[in-house]
Formats: C-alpha cells, structure tokens, sequence
C-alpha cells in the first residue's frame, strides 16, 4: 500500500475529510502543515484531470489528448493556501 509522505518532515500524511471546498487535501500531524494533492502526466508533465466513474479512477492529460491509468500517474503535494 502507497503510504503518502509529508515533503517537509517525511511524516505520514492523512486525507483531510474536513470541509476542504472540493479539492483533496492531506495534513500531516507532525508539523501540522496541510497540502493539496496535484496528478501530473507521467510522460509531459503537466497538470492531468481527475476522471472518475463507475467506481474506476482516471486521468485525462489534456496536452498529450490522452486517457492515463491511475497507476501510471505522478502524484505532487503543495502546500494549501
């Protein structure tokens, strides 16, 4: 299982189930810091859409026009503002 590591202290980071307005988050109880979990194209680069139906998870790459699996897709965290 792909456990989520804080890019400031390395902690565990946890899904944020507070009212987060739509977007997924993740804090990390060692710092307390709280980020926002950005998919990109694993072959540009770029920012990929979240495409979700039918229970299956995945990604649209809009610059490369292309469906990408969940399993391919790198996943970045930033920090929430």
């Amino acid at each position: 299982m792909k456990q989520d590591l804080c890019p400031s202290c390395q902690g565990e980071l946890t899904f944020d189930t507070s009212d987060n307005k739509g977007s997924e988050q993740y804090q990390c109880h060692a710092c307390q810091r709280i980020y926002t979990c950005v998919a990109k194209c694993p072959d540009c680069q770029q920012t990929a859409g979240k495409i979700q139906a039918c229970g299956s998870v995945s990604y649209f790459c809009s610059h490369c026009n292309e469906l990408k699996s969940k399993s391919r897709i790198l996943f970045e965290y930033h920090d929430a503002l």
